[in-house]
């Protein structure tokens, strides 16, 4: 078995037997080959205690990030915001700071809507919009705050509200209501994507009006199927990526919902590092390795896209928008310069980067030094 350099040390590279993310395969049954590859490591610096929470405040999980225009920090995090219980304690709260760090105020402050927090995103006008799992509600506000539209609708209390089964064969979506939606993106003419979710597996298309269009994807492993479609970005040529982290892999379409391409991220990680949470895979597994949990596509450039991996190996990844590693940043851990669940990622510029971690509880803000052979060409 070939041995491939990373980080100093080695690993295993070649011919590594895939893990099947836990789920779809039994350990006696055949597994998929995946060749492994290396790429550069990306040096750089982490903030530390950039974002300033008032005394006594604390994160909770940190599930969204986004900026806006004016350089302004939204974090869309899981705390207790709201009297009285979704099906466990409420967590969301959406918090805006300003360039510096500076905090500036809670938006929407104890929303009907709130439950349990997934994602932030910025419109081009800088609306903002809230995507939260536990209402299946996808909410946007004005920048000033106030709530404008409504996506889908949370289930009543009165009708003895509980968490959704993932039943097999899944219940067939339904249109204009989700099911623990992930994320949301806009294209050049301001038509609205939202990816759901954990439940479903399918993308959801809105116009600019905010009316239903149509929906594409059904749970499976081909193209155009998804296993918890969990992030999209679209690029200024309309193309729509969809993170299909269950399938560790990103699928590419046009807006009518046309399967165009896809690729996987499959380099090699250092079993060295340990997983924040739970068990590390074992020396030769590709579980979590590539898996998209963030996507992000910094404003006014075609050129990168950046990918926050699983949990562990935990790394983010600076990708030509044909799916090339151009390099890899950081790894697993608790430390500045670590990361545990990358799970959102906000890219102001290409070397300025905010990275939203549930598992650490954090926000980190990292700027890059590429050197010319990771730097991407314009």
């Amino acid at each position: 078995m070939k041995r491939l350099a990373y980080g100093g040390g080695v690993v295993l590279a070649v011919s590594v037997l895939a893990l099947a993310q836990g789920r779809g395969r039994g350990a006696d049954e055949p597994q998929p080959s995946v060749q492994m590859t290396t790429a550069p490591e990306i040096p750089f610096e982490s903030v530390p205690d950039f974002l300033k929470l008032p005394d006594g405040m604390n994160f909770g999980e940190v599930p969204g990030v986004a900026v806006n225009s004016k350089g302004h920090i939204f974090v869309f995090t899981r705390s207790n915001s709201a009297y009285g219980p979704a099906y466990g304690a409420t967590a969301a709260q959406l918090l805006e700071f300003g360039p510096k760090g500076e905090f500036l105020r809670e938006v929407g402050k104890q929303l009907y809507g709130w439950s349990f927090a997934h994602s932030v995103r910025i419109d081009r006008d800088d609306n903002i919009w809230a995507i939260d799992k536990g209402s299946d509600m996808v909410i946007k506000f004005t920048a000033a705050g106030r709530v404008q539209w409504v996506f889908g609708r949370r289930q009543e209390s009165a009708d003895g509200a509980r968490p959704w089964g993932h039943v097999d064969p899944p219940l067939p979506a339904r249109d204009g209501l989700f099911r623990q939606p992930t994320d949301v993106a806009w294209d050049s003419k301001g038509n609205i994507y939202i990816t759901d979710g954990y439940v479903n597996s399918r993308v959801a298309k809105y116009d600019r009006n905010g009316d239903w269009v149509k929906q594409w994807g059904t749970k499976g492993t081909g193209p155009g199927q998804f296993d918890t479609p969990h992030s999209i970005v679209i690029d200024r040529d309309d193309n729509v990526y969809v993170g299909d982290r269950g399938n560790r892999r990103v699928q590419i379409f046009d807006t009518g919902g046309n399967f165009v391409r896809q690729f996987t991220v499959d380099v090699a990680p250092d079993f060295a590092t340990r997983a924040v949470n739970g068990p590390t895979p074992r020396a030769g597994s590709v579980q979590g390795v590539g898996a998209p949990n963030a996507l992000c596509i910094p404003p006014n450039q075609n050129a990168v896209l950046f990918l926050g991996e699983s949990t562990w190996p935990g790394r983010v990844f600076k990708l030509a928008l044909d799916g090339r590693v151009i390099g890899v940043i950081g790894r697993s851990g608790r430390g500045l310069k670590q990361f545990s669940g990358a799970h959102a990622l906000a890219c102001p510029t290409e070397n300025d980067i905010y990275v939203a971690e549930s598992s650490n509880w954090r926000v980190q803000k990292i700027v890059l030094r590429p050197s010319r052979s990771t730097a991407s060409s314009r």
